[in-house]
């Protein structure tokens, strides 16, 4: 992504040329990352959390804060989301949806087809939170 940019720079700054589909192929580049990276980050624990309290909870009361997040937060906006946006990733599949700029790659259809797979992943690695939730919380205090 870095090298695509540098090259959108040098391209326009030192040879007056431009090229949507490069500029573009950022933006492609960019979404990939982030949709695959939020399922990702929750999975290593690396995703944006308030801990203010949260740091100061036994091992246990963490497990039970991340289970009813997991539970009334994270699988209700997985399952919302891939829902919704069905109808809206069928419909860019519908006319292989492609750039609205002359000169733009052809694959935005792609692109949106990101948004299910993220809601499907998060769900997927929700699941598997909830379930080292539930066998830490089982798990005898101190055993």
């Amino acid at each position: 992504m870095v090298a695509v940019t540098l090259l959108i720079v040098v391209l326009r700054y030192a040879f007056g040329q431009g090229s949507i589909a490069l500029q573009e192929s950022v933006m492609y580049m960019h979404g990939l990352v982030f949709m695959l990276g939020i399922p990702y980050a929750l999975k290593e624990d690396a995703h944006v959390r308030v801990d203010l309290l949260y740091a100061r909870l036994s091992e246990r009361g963490r497990a039970r804060v991340d289970l009813l997040g997991h539970l009334f937060a994270l699988l209700p906006v997985a399952a919302v989301t891939f829902l919704y946006s069905q109808d809206y990733v069928a419909a860019a599949w519908r006319i292989h949806e492609g750039s609205p700029e002359v000169g733009g790659l052809p694959g935005i259809f792609l692109l949106k087809t990101l948004i299910p797979v993220t809601a499907g992943l998060l769900a997927l690695q929700g699941a598997a939170g909830i379930a080292r939730c539930v066998l830490l919380l089982r798990r005898r205090p101190g055993g």
